[in-house]
């Protein structure tokens, strides 16, 4: 390929310094999108060329045509190879096209949705098209995601969810110099209609009360005007934070976070044994019998694991809601594993990084996870007209605007 066709990336760079945007009329990605278009078209030629002379027929390169081709990354002039005996008809962009979708960019971000690294991308865009790319380059492709997200972090939300689920997973990212480990909270809600959404990604070093006064207020901000049921996974300060803003709200902590914290101090000796007492607690059929078997679970184990069931006992009101609703309400609300399906493909697309290099890398990547989950969205959740009905009777008044009598 001719040197003056080359993408040249510390150029581009020194264009953004200067001011100039990334994409958009005249954009520095114009020079990129007419090198791999005009490396596509090459490949094309060469194999109709070559498919020509094996059918027995003579044919060969025959210099090339310009025109203008305007796409969402500027106008350039696209060079369009031909051929001797005049049969080429190239199919990236047809003889008479003059605009682009970005295709080439489009694939990119699509294989960097599902997961490749930078070297795979690389890799396969080498073998369809031709052409060599940095891994700066697929970087600045990828960073157009960014505004995509930053527009997503900022959308308007409905004014009430009667589910909200918050749960973290960890992440290394470099900050000052140095690889620390952040968590990222993802808030998922379900709306009037039963279905899920992500509501919020929000990182942070340390959790406590300010951290979450800032989310709530967020999601205050945004639009919600209130939450019937909020299920977390026992974060510190939490609930206190979701009064300030939500103060008519329940708020569940998730029964199987509070199980796996709680075997982590049992002997694995006793722990079959413990854990068929406990289930005797958390899977009774109303609160009153499940106190009663808690009372029995601190008389044979309390002196043995203390911590254990002091965390049950401080914990109780706010472990405990649960047991007051009918079934269908009980599954949804006592567990914030409803979001574990959306961590898992998190980690399906994080697997190959070990670390990120600032916090836009990783937040670009889980945004495409979010909308690979919300693929399998598409329908409320089983039972749901019934679960709502059930909701406007123990919340009585605080859904009656926002359903059809």
């Amino acid at each position: 390929m001719k040197e003056e066709t080359q993408f040249d990336f510390n150029e581009a760079v020194q264009q953004l310094l200067a001011g100039k945007q990334i994409s958009g009329k005249d954009g520095v990605l114009a020079p990129l999108v007419k090198q791999l278009v005009e490396a596509a078209l090459e490949a094309e030629v060469e194999s109709h060329i070559k498919d020509d002379v094996l059918s027995g027929n003579r044919n060969r390169k025959n210099g090339k045509t310009s025109k203008t081709i305007k796409s969402t990354d500027g106008t350039f002039e696209l060079n369009t190879p031909r051929d001797r005996a005049g049969s080429f008809e190239p199919q990236l962009i047809k003889k008479n096209q003059t605009t682009i979708s970005n295709e080439i960019e489009e694939r990119i971000i699509s294989m960097y949705g599902l997961g490749l690294s930078y070297k795979d991308i690389i890799k396969h865009i080498e073998e369809i098209y031709r052409v060599e790319l940095s891994t700066a380059t697929i970087s600045a492709i990828t960073d157009k995601i960014i505004d995509k997200v930053k527009a997503w972090q900022n959308r308007p939300l409905e004014a009430i969810y009667p589910f909200v689920w918050l749960d973290a997973i960890h992440y290394k990212i470099k900050d000052g110099g140095k690889y620390i480990t952040k968590a990222v909270y993802t808030v998922l809600g379900m709306g009037i209609d039963g279905k899920k959404d992500i509501l919020g990604l929000y990182l942070s070093e340390s959790e406590g009360a300010n951290f979450w006064l800032s989310v709530l207020t967020d999601l205050n901000n945004r639009g919600i005007e209130d939450i019937l049921i909020a299920s977390v996974d026992g974060l510190r300060g939490f609930p206190e934070a979701i009064k300030t803003i939500y103060p008519k709200t329940e708020v569940q902590l998730c029964i199987v976070h509070q199980i796996r914290n709680s075997l982590k101090y049992v002997a694995s000796k006793d722990q079959k044994e413990f854990m068929k007492d406990l289930k005797l607690v958390y899977q009774a059929t109303n609160k009153d019998i499940a106190e009663e078997e808690l009372l029995k679970l601190d008389e044979k184990w309390g002196k043995k694991y203390p911590i254990v069931l002091q965390s049950w006992q401080n914990k109780w009101e706010n472990l405990s809601y649960y047991f007051k609703y009918p079934k269908e309400i009980r599954k949804i609300m006592y567990t914030t594993n409803i979001i574990e399906s959306v961590h898992r493909q998190f980690r399906k697309l994080t697997k190959t990084k070990g670390a990120f290099p600032n916090e836009n890398s990783l937040l670009k990547l889980l945004y495409m996870g979010i909308k690979n989950a919300k693929v399998k969205w598409t329908q409320p959740v089983h039972n749901w007209s019934l679960t709502l009905s059930q909701l406007a009777i123990f919340f009585e008044g605080r859904l009656d605007e926002f359903l059809e009598v």
